[in-house]
Order: structure tokens, then C-alpha cells, then sequence
């Protein structure tokens, strides 16, 4: 695939996510698709693959928001295999805290679907806020 069509890919996940569609990005996933927080904190690791990271990792998250959580990019660069996307997100806990987070998401695509995904975050908002995963 070409940087162009993996920008436009990624931009269209992003339009979705920002509508509260997380389906939009799981179905863009590779089956062997790998998601990792790097760092020493709770959430270090890495899931994989693509079921390992709905089941361990997507699904326990969102089951911490109440309604919508919304993720907006603010910029979507591309060149080579590689998709970066520094973005916000919107949601409220179901505790009722507000959780105004803040991501540099680092993508690699192969074949029009996404290999890999590296989260950069503010670990700090997910420690204070968020149930540990594992």
C-alpha cells in the first residue's frame, strides 16, 4: 500500500472514532495485529494478537466509561509503513470522572490493515483513573 492510501485509511478510522465508532478501528486491524504500552507503569505490555487485544485489552477498557468515548486526531502523518497520530480523547468513568486524555499512536499498515500499534499516553491520568488491566 502506498503512505497515501494509509493516511486516508487511518484518516477514516479516526473520522469514526471521533463519532464514537470503536468498531471502525478493530476492523482495521490485521488478525495478527499487536498493541503496546511501553514503559514500567501497570499497563506495560504488549497484547496481541488481534482477539488478544479486543478481549484483554479493548473490551476491559471501554467497560470502565460510561456512554461514549470518543477519540479525535489532531494530526495523522504517514510516510513509509508507518502511520503516527497524536490525538485527545473524551469520556467520563463509570465513577463519573472525566478522563481528558492525550495519545501519540504509532501505526504500522501492511496490505491496507494495521500490523501493529505502539500507545504513548499519559500514564499518569490512567493510573489516577482507570482499573489495572491485568
Amino acid at each position: 500500500m502506498s503512505t497515501d492510501t494509509d493516511h486516508a485509511l487511518i484518516t477514516a478510522v479516526f473520522a469514526e472514532l471521533a463519532r464514537g465508532n470503536g468498531r471502525a478501528l478493530t476492523d482495521a486491524m490485521a488478525d495478527d495485529c499487536t498493541w503496546t504500552f511501553p514503559g514500567s507503569w501497570s499497563w506495560a505490555g504488549t497484547w496481541g494478537p488481534k482477539s488478544a487485544v479486543v478481549q484483554g485489552l479493548l473490551r476491559p477498557l471501554l467497560a470502565q466509561f460510561a456512554g461514549d468515548y470518543r477519540m479525535t486526531a489532531d494530526d495523522i502523518l504517514a510516510t513509509g509503513d508507518r502511520v503516527v497520530v497524536r490525538a485527545h480523547a473524551t469520556g467520563t468513568t463509570l465513577a463519573g470522572t472525566l478522563y481528558p486524555q492525550t495519545y501519540c499512536l504509532i501505526m504500522r499498515l501492511a496490505a491496507g490493515r494495521i500490523t501493529e500499534i505502539v500507545e504513548y499516553c499519559d500514564t499518569a491520568l490512567v493510573e489516577r483513573v482507570l482499573q489495572p488491566l491485568r
